[in-house]
């Protein structure tokens, strides 16, 4: 059952070059990169514990940068509906200072675009599925025995697989995982309508208590409100009508009122690592880093891990080609966690109008003048860091 949901009974040989341990984006998508880059699909495993149809029901927004989409074009898995970001506003609440990427700035025809979750699960499950990849789902791992030359994937059912090369991709991690900071802030989700709507302009808005997020989406906004903890609490309790008053009074009126809200969802911020790279085992994605959502750029930074990861295991499926990926994708990883790292922490340790925020709004303005800044800015926030 090559493509589709199989069982590891089901497959002639227990035996890959690689297996990937979750079945997300960026699993499908370095599954789909590998064999772009000539591995034999029927050597590859792909391992998740729900099942396609899980994912490709989940209604959740994501933000994908210019560079993710070409990732994804370059395999047939774009485009999926979505709504393009043309402009980025960056700006601090109560202060004069603000930054515009334009995506004419930097000749192209976006800067990142909005879609669901599930639409993109879609498409990459409809490509593994045309495949001769072993999907293998529901399967939960419940652990990992490496020895000198292959590594021993044990089902909670009671079976196993082998492979050379384990990669761990996406969801929480199969050795433990410390949280390395404590946000002490929750998110709330919603979809929210605008009287007076600017057409494929993306705000980042800075509040006394974090970042305020609207990405144009379909008819209105996909929201991403960071909070205090407690904050978040009684933005959920609100009744609806109260609720965009107070987000109007966060956001300001560059749009108009607030209309409509859909339900809200919340949950806490963490900042975790993940395990580290062993001879045979390498972590991606959210299971390599688990990032504040402030710019943005979690699944952006999965994404091309999986681009790199691909390229090196396409020389050689090897302990040499892990340590030669890690070290190629410092540099990004590093950037990319700094940058949500310090925008977090301006808001979740200072109090309240701190000169570290008010800092912040002057240094958004000096950006806006600062063209090599502003470049370096956007050019991360959709490339990432490169060489």
């Amino acid at each position: 059952m090559n493509g589709s949901n199989a069982h590891p009974s089901d497959v002639n040989s227990p035996d890959f070059d690689i297996a990937i341990c979750g079945a997300g984006p960026v699993g499908m998508a370095l599954a789909l990169l590998l064999v772009q880059r000539g591995l034999p699909a029927a050597r590859i495993a792909l391992i998740d514990a729900k099942p396609l149809a899980v994912a490709a029901a989940d209604p959740r927004s994501i933000a994908l940068a210019h560079g993710s989409a070409q990732i994804l074009q370059g395999i047939g898995a774009w485009p999926v509906p979505a709504t393009a970001i043309h402009q980025i506003h960056v700006s601090r609440r109560g202060q004069f200072g603000r930054t515009l990427i334009r995506c004419e700035e930097h000749d192209l025809p976006a800067l990142g675009y909005v879609t669901r979750y599930g639409a993109l699960a879609t498409a990459l499950g409809g490509l593994i599925s045309a495949s001769a990849l072993h999907a293998l789902r529901p399967q939960t791992v419940t652990a990992l025995n490496e020895s000198a030359d292959r590594v021993t994937v044990q089902f909670a059912d009671g079976h196993a697989i082998s492979a050379g090369i384990v990669v761990q991709a996406e969801g929480g991690s199969l050795t433990d995982r410390t949280a390395q900071h404590d946000y002490q802030q929750s998110a709330l989700v919603a979809h929210v309508t605008a009287s007076a709507p600017i057409p494929h302009r993306a705000f980042e808005r800075f509040t006394d208590e974090g970042p305020l997020a609207l990405l144009p989406q379909d008819d209105g906004y996909a929201l991403v409100w960071c909070a205090r903890p407690d904050s978040v609490a009684d933005l959920l309790a609100l009744p609806q009508d109260a609720f965009l008053a107070r987000l109007g009074q966060a956001f300001g009126t560059r749009l108009g009122s607030f209309t409509t809200v859909s339900a809200r969802h919340a949950f806490p911020l963490l900042r975790n690592d993940g395990p580290a790279t062993t001879a045979r085992t390498v972590a991606i994605g959210n299971a390599a880093q688990t990032l504040h959502p402030v710019a943005g750029q979690g699944l952006n930074l999965g994404l091309r891990d999986a681009l790199v990861l691909a390229a090196h295991l396409g020389r050689a499926s090897s302990p040499e080609q892990l340590r030669a990926f890690m070290r190629e994708r410092a540099g990004d990883r590093s950037t990319t966690i700094r940058l949500t790292d310090s925008l977090a922490r301006v808001f979740a340790s200072a109090p309240a109008g701190a000169w570290s925020q008010t800092l912040l709004g002057a240094s958004l303005g000096m950006v806006d003048v600062l063209q090599p800044a502003k470049r370096a800015l956007a050019e991360q926030m959709m490339f990432g860091r490169r060489g």
